[in-house]
């Protein structure tokens, strides 16, 4: 059973205070995003890896960060380093990936600022560490909770259901 939102927000705001000071990629990355995902009440090695190879399109191999099949790649960096050429690296990966290895989801770090790229839905959320409490809704799918997405009904069908509607009051009616 998932953690309540409640305790997932209480969980990411110790999270940002205890990783507040984290900026080294080489050394910190695999406690952080152990405790990353602790936050969602999930042990991470039960559903990711650290430093999946990967052969990419130029025949060379490169190591995926954090890597959920079908789920999440993860590109860290260390603090104040260029997000944008973890984007590219990470792009680079995910189009190396067997279709049902290509992940859903993107996460580019520098342990103080986040970019979540879904790829399904084509939207980026930007947040920095502290703010993470604000943002743990994004990470839904970490925790087992799934977004359901809702679009407006199709003008027709509107009509339809009126017409089938009236129909009905009419057959009531004699």
């Amino acid at each position: 059973m998932p953690l309540s939102w409640n305790e997932i927000r209480k969980r990411a705001i110790a999270f940002s205070h205890d990783w507040a000071d984290a900026h080294y990629e080489k050394g910190e990355t695999q406690s952080f995003y152990n405790d990353f995902f602790h936050v969602f009440g999930i042990r991470r090695r039960a559903v990711a890896v650290y430093e999946e190879k990967v052969k990419k399109l130029n025949n060379k191999y490169g190591f995926i960060d954090l890597f959920w099949p079908g789920r999440i790649l993860v590109e860290q960096k260390s603090a104040g380093r260029d997000l944008q050429k973890a984007k590219e690296q990470a792009t680079d990966y995910f189009v190396s990936l067997s279709p049902d290895e290509q992940p859903r989801y993107i996460l580019l770090s520098d342990f103080q600022n986040f970019e979540l790229l879904d790829l399904v839905d084509h939207s980026e959320h930007r947040f920095e560490l502290k703010d993470l409490h604000e943002n743990v809704g994004l990470f839904g799918f970490i925790a087992g909770y799934e977004q359901q997405k809702y679009e407006d009904q199709d003008p027709v069908n509107i009509k339809a259901s009126e017409l089938m509607s009236k129909l009905h009051r009419q057959l009531e009616e004699s």
